[in-house]
C-alpha cells in the first residue's frame, strides 16, 4: 500500500463509484486498496467513506464486498445490511445513535429502508423505537 497521502481526486473518484458502480469500485481498489479506508469531507463535515455510500444509498453487493476486504462496519451499514444485532447492540450501548445522521445528514432509519427486505427487522425496531420515544 502507498504510504504517501492519497490524491484527493482518486479518493473522490472512489466514493462516487460506490454510491452504485460496482465495477468501477472494483477497479479502483485495485488499483489502490487504500481507498478501502479512505473518506471525504464533501462540506460542512459532511464525511463519507466508500462504504457509507454503499450503504445509504442500498447498494448491498458493493458493501459485502468492502466487508469481505476489511472495510470497517457502522451502524449505518449494519442498519442496511440487517444486522439487527449489531444495531441493538449499539443503540443499548450508546442510545443516542437512534438519532444520528450518516453522510450527507441521512438517518439511521433511511439506511434501513434503503436495505428493503432483509433489512425490515431492523426497520421495524427502529420505528418502535421511535415510536416510544414520541409517547414519552
Amino acid at each position: 500500500m502507498n504510504k504517501q497521502p492519497l490524491d484527493q481526486e482518486l479518493i473522490r473518484e472512489y466514493i462516487i463509484a460506490a454510491h452504485g458502480n460496482f465495477i468501477e469500485v472494483k477497479r479502483l481498489i485495485e488499483q489502490e486498496p487504500a481507498l478501502l479506508h479512505a473518506v471525504i469531507n464533501w462540506n460542512m463535515d459532511d464525511w463519507e467513506s466508500g462504504l457509507g455510500a454503499a450503504a445509504h444509498t442500498g447498494n448491498r453487493d458493493i458493501a459485502e464486498w468492502l466487508l469481505e476486504r476489511g472495510a470497517r462496519m457502522d451502524i449505518f451499514t449494519a442498519a442496511m445490511l440487517g444486522e439487527l444485532s449489531i444495531v441493538k447492540g449499539i443503540i443499548d450501548t450508546q442510545p443516542s445513535a437512534l438519532h444520528s445522521k450518516g453522510p450527507h445528514g441521512i438517518p439511521l432509519i433511511r439506511h434501513a429502508e434503503m436495505g428493503g427486505k432483509p433489512a425490515e427487522p431492523v426497520l421495524n425496531y427502529l420505528q418502535t423505537l421511535l415510536t416510544e420515544e414520541a409517547i414519552r
